[in-house]
């Protein structure tokens, strides 16, 4: 089959009514797909105590950061390295296998964290849960194999609701269960517990990844078309991803598919998307922590903290009433275009509150409207990023249907390249902005403006996408 630059988005010329959800094996994706959020935000509770206690900042608690934020981020770049060719396999050897081995992957990993008592082997057991799992961009392809154009949006909304579920799971349990035994010394009195404080929430993660892969050798069906048994499926992709022909019964070269514009106009969006949007959320935490002096608002960390749970609740209200309906109403790219533009606001509040801050010299009440302007501005946001719009468009840019797994995989390297590298270059800008007082210590967002500037020219490149029902 031939790819050029006029390859179009998935289409159908064929109408069709909505299509039910496929709800067993949408649940049984949704469910392994879990153990993702659960296993890379379980250490954030406790990472600054044990790289405090393993003694390797030499009692210089201003390197804590560093070594942290060197093991919080080694997991986003050994998958950033890797999930392409995760992705690209299961193009042809299948969805399941991949999973499997990505979830035995994060299963060893996590037990082998737990029991780390040195910084290389904290470092070595992230690198190989990163390294060896690429489940994220292979079970968009599943979701993007068991749903057609007619419900597509509606299963790819559920995915953000299992990583926020989860993100909000996994620091309770992380940091509730360490050091047990001077919690519970009736249970865990051993000497095994005390000279591994961290090994509980950490087997917790480990078994539920264990309890995901055998949920998903026992139930989980196979969605790749040339896998599946029979020449009758419910999983009827076709229809929705490349051409009606779709002669080449094979995945399309990855050189190919990087030199169509129909297929990086929408992992570009998604990679410039996803760099502005890290940048915003490393950005959020350290500069309502700075000190009013030097151009912050100087909240305590429980501040900090009830603003960001206010938030995730609030986001999550705001995208269960508004997103799905939007999507119905106006389509994905009107959507996508409009919610990108909300970064202004969120952008701009940042130099007016710090104004503001230095007039009024505390944080009043036009500084609680100003960042209540900024959260219900990345709530918007979230309606083209977390949500199922960003997903829909590298879904259905898919040349043909033996090549998605490589389009999600191209799509989650440019994310986790983002989430590797965003936090330390930006929140790096920002102190080099305010050290060096560049451009009135608002440098930093002067560098976001023009990032966001690429992301609405990118944006208005997207094409419409075609519904097989008008």
């Amino acid at each position: 089959m031939a790819v050029d630059e006029s390859t179009p988005l998935l289409e159908n010329s064929q109408a069709k009514t909505k299509t039910p959800l496929p709800k067993t094996q949408l649940g049984l994706s949704l469910f392994v797909l879990f153990s993702e959020p659960m296993s890379a935000q379980y250490i954030f509770p406790f990472i600054n105590q044990l790289i405090r206690e393993l003694g390797v900042t030499g009692g210089d608690d201003r390197k804590i950061g560093y070594y942290a934020g060197v093991i919080e981020s080694l997991f986003f770049v050994a998958q950033a390295l890797t999930a392409l060719y995760w992705s690209r396999l299961s193009d042809y050897i299948g969805r399941k296998p991949v999973l499997l081995v990505g979830l035995a992957g994060l299963s060893a990993s996590n037990l082998c964290f737990g029991l780390s008592r040195e910084f290389w082997s904290l470092v070595a057991s992230r690198c190989i849960a990163g390294a060896l799992n690429g489940n994220v961009g292979v079970m968009k392809s599943i979701v993007g194999e068991i749903t057609d154009n007619t419900n597509m949006a509606r299963a790819f909304a559920l995915i953000p609701i299992v990583f926020s579920v989860g993100a909000s799971i996994a620091p309770l349990y992380g940091g509730g269960l360490v050091k047990p035994h001077d919690h519970w010394p009736e249970l865990f009195s051993g000497s095994f517990w005390v000279q591994y404080p961290y090994f509980l929430p950490c087997v917790v993660s480990a078994l539920f990844a264990a309890f995901s892969f055998f949920i998903t050798a026992l139930f989980l069906e196979e969605s790749l078309p040339s896998k599946r048994r029979g020449k009758e499926s419910q999983l009827e992709i076709g229809a929705q991803v490349g051409t009606a022909s779709d002669k080449d019964a094979s995945p399309v070269p990855i050189r190919t598919l990087l030199r169509t514009y129909s297929v990086m106009i929408p992992i570009a969006n998604y990679g410039i998307l996803g760099l502005v949007d890290i940048g915003f959320f490393a950005l959020v935490p350290l500069f309502y922590a700075t000190p009013v002096e030097i151009g912050g608002l100087g909240l305590s960390p429980f501040a900090i903290g009830v603003c960001m749970t206010t938030f995730g609740i609030g986001n999550g209200l705001f995208q269960m009433l508004f997103t799905a309906r939007a999507i119905e109403r106006f389509g994905e790219r009107r959507v996508f275009c409009s919610a990108v533009l909300a970064f202004f606001p969120i952008i701009v509040t940042f130099p007016i509150m710090s104004w503001v801050i230095q007039l009024q010299k505390e944080v009043g009440l036009a500084i609680w409207v100003l960042v209540f302007v900024q959260m219900l501005s990345w709530a918007v946001i979230d309606m083209a990023y977390v949500t199922a719009v960003i997903f829909v468009f590298v879904t259905r840019a898919a040349p043909n249907k033996y090549s998605l797994g490589t389009m999600n995989g191209l799509s989650q390297t440019t994310t986790s390249i983002a989430r590797a590298m965003g936090p330390a270059t930006f929140t790096s800008l920002f102190a080099f902005s305010k050290e060096y007082n560049l451009l009135g210590g608002n440098l930093v967002y002067f560098l976001l403006l023009i990032l966001l500037c690429l992301l609405v020219f990118l944006s208005r490149r997207l094409p419409e996408l075609r519904k097989d029902k008008q």
